[in-house]
């Protein structure tokens, strides 16, 4: 598993808590928000699985690695514990694609409704508040552009499961990051050299850019639109979001009013843009949230971020805040 890369040295109670059922419940639910199940090329060339589970767990370790502070790490492995089937998916169809935050808000009862993780967190006297919401620990997660552990996994680990990028040079990258102190006071990763930082802006911006592709954006809310109509026809009810995507895509298959539209979407191989809406298939405009990694690197003159060290990654992350989301994008 590439997030042996992160440490190798994990406390039983992360491992524990990896396998209860409601985390184990995530290696059903995908990284890429149900696109995979299309034929877009990018989706179908990806080298290997990329599961929320995994992701969790990567990000718990590298919380781990760097703090070694139980309660940080435990956050860090709960912070995706709620997330629904098809993932973002779910933002667009509650209309906060934007903020993408409408996912998370059943975190702490998804915790505290699982009565094998309130019995580990006792024995090791943690409580909920503290690892319900790690959006607390800066280190875990913070504001965009900084760099967090859930960033810096998802970006490694798409480097790794979509990019067919080496063990050895992500173990580089990795390797060359410890903690320092931002702008803000706030403690955040932060590389030792230039040249590395630029190698992991390399990826996340690849990552970056796709997120809010045509094919991305269209996907996710082509996949939106047929979920609702799928609750709606009561092919699906509420509580089936927080099961797991095989048992979903199943209903979805079985229910006449859903399934053609469901056959639609996983054969759309190609997205195209028009200036005017189509009249005559499905056709829209959608925004998505620009995601992207300004990373610290610590340089002869003190630490910096790294935009203001490379005048080219700048202007790189500077046309990608650029991208213009007014086009009405439909299947081909």
């Amino acid at each position: 598993m590439y997030t042996s890369i992160y440490t190798n040295k994990v406390p039983a109670l992360l491992d524990q808590l990896a396998n209860t059922p409601e985390m184990r419940r995530l290696s059903a639910i995908g990284m890429h928000c149900g696109c995979e199940y299309s034929d877009i090329p990018f989706y179908k060339e990806a080298v290997r699985p990329y599961t929320r589970l995994m992701h969790s767990v990567g990000v718990a370790k590298i919380i781990w690695h760097f703090t070694e502070d139980m309660k940080q790490a435990v956050a860090g492995m709960f912070h995706d514990i709620a997330t629904p089937v098809f993932a973002h998916t779910i933002d667009f169809m509650h209309n906060d694609h934007m903020a993408q935050e409408s996912t998370e808000d059943k975190t702490a009862a998804f915790i505290e409704n699982s009565k094998t993780i309130v019995l580990l967190l006792k024995k090791n006297d943690i409580h909920i508040e503290d690892i319900s919401d790690y959006h607390k620990y800066p280190i875990a997660d913070n504001d965009t552009p900084l760099l967090s552990a859930d960033r810096l996994e998802y970006t490694l680990g798409n480097g790794y499961t979509v990019y067919n990028i080496g063990i050895n040079q992500l173990r580089e990258i990795y390797a060359d990051l410890s903690v320092a102190f931002n702008e803000y006071g706030a403690a955040e990763l932060c590389f030792r050299s230039i040249d590395m930082a630029k190698r992991f802006v390399g990826i996340s911006l690849r990552n970056s850019r796709f997120f809010v592709s045509n094919e991305d954006r269209f996907l996710m809310q082509y996949l939106a639109e047929i979920m609702r109509l799928a609750i709606k026809a009561g092919a699906l009810a509420s509580d089936d979001l927080f099961s797991t995507e095989g048992e979903v895509i199943e209903k979805l298959k079985k229910h006449d009013a859903v399934s053609a539209a469901w056959d639609q979407y996983i054969h759309v191989s190609a997205v195209a843009a028009a200036e005017e809406k189509l009249q005559d298939r499905y056709c829209v405009k959608v925004s998505a949230k620009k995601r992207y990694i300004d990373p610290l690197v610590r340089t002869g003159a003190g630490i910096k971020r790294i935009s203001a060290v490379d005048t080219g990654l700048k202007r790189e992350i500077e046309a990608f805040l650029c991208f213009d989301f007014n086009q009405w994008l439909y299947a081909v």
